[in-house]
């Protein structure tokens, strides 16, 4: 019988369950993983938008992630909300010193409801301590603008020049993700080396995006840590997330952009 793989995931909370720590543990979960948390924000927020954000001291961080990694293997991690540098470096510090593996960074700067989840430094500090050690960075078509100077992306093209431009200032892989775009279909596009992918499934019409993001990157991360290679990680966490849209209207949960069903391979199609 095959082992249970252990994801460490290391973001803000959403108390309402549909992004965050939450999100990641039900994702880490459906595809079969052993989810843990270290949390670096906590947020009161619902389907409806966040209105505050309390941060712990970034020493504390450290001593959650320490406390991790001194007892249990950790096979991926994905990095979620960094609120501030100082935690941004002391994230990278121990990540570093405990010689993380397959390192999914989501640069959450923006939440689904377009409130501000990040301060100023955080983009500088990421760039200069978290990029080198990621496996992927996977922001969202916003995020990517803020890292590049870039203008708003209309094509494939485009999108592929934004992950380029990220990987120059250097990450070793980039996922942007189009779905802010329109059209029938989404897609995101990897760029890793020389040459970009691009990864598309049918858009789905929903407004049941509360988490995508943090949903997405934690299905690379369980993907990754079951030992498949990237672009196939890519690949199956996107098949993930679209039938987990498919399928949110099965939930009734809140009123504005309600969650997607994370659980669907638990709960049926």
């Amino acid at each position: 019988m095959a082992q249970i793989r252990n994801v460490l995931s290391i973001a803000g909370s959403d108390p309402s369950g549909g992004a965050g720590v939450q999100a990641d543990l039900k994702t880490f979960a459906a595809l079969g993983c052993y989810g843990m948390a270290v949390i670096t924000a906590l947020t009161a927020q619902n389907t409806r938008g966040v209105t505050g954000v309390h941060l712990p001291d970034a020493d504390f961080v450290a001593r959650q992630i320490d406390a991790i990694f001194n007892d249990i293997r950790v096979d991926a991690v994905k990095i979620g909300m960094l609120g501030t540098g100082a935690i941004v470096e002391a994230v990278a510090d121990r990540l570093a010193r405990h010689g993380a593996r397959n390192i999914v960074l989501d640069p959450v700067l923006v939440a689904t409801s377009g409130d501000s989840l990040g301060a100023p430094d955080v983009i500088e500090a990421m760039r200069r301590s978290l990029m080198p050690l990621a496996t992927i960075i996977t922001p969202n078509i916003p995020e990517a603008m803020r890292f590049t100077g870039c203008a708003e992306p209309s094509d494939l093209a485009d999108l592929s020049a934004m992950a380029q431009a990220i990987m120059e200032q250097g990450a070793q892989a980039v996922l942007v993700k189009g779905g802010h775009m329109e059209g029938a279909e989404a897609s995101d596009v990897l760029f890793a080396g020389l040459a970009s992918q691009a990864f598309t499934q049918p858009r789905i019409a929903t407004t049941s995006t509360h988490g995508t993001g943090c949903t997405l990157s934690s299905a690379i991360a369980a993907e990754l840590a079951k030992c498949a290679d990237l672009p196939v990680a890519v690949e199956r966490a996107k098949a993930y997330l679209t039938q987990a849209l498919r399928s949110a209207s099965r939930l009734d949960v809140g009123h504005g952009h309600g969650p997607v069903n994370h659980l669907w391979p638990l709960n049926g199609k």
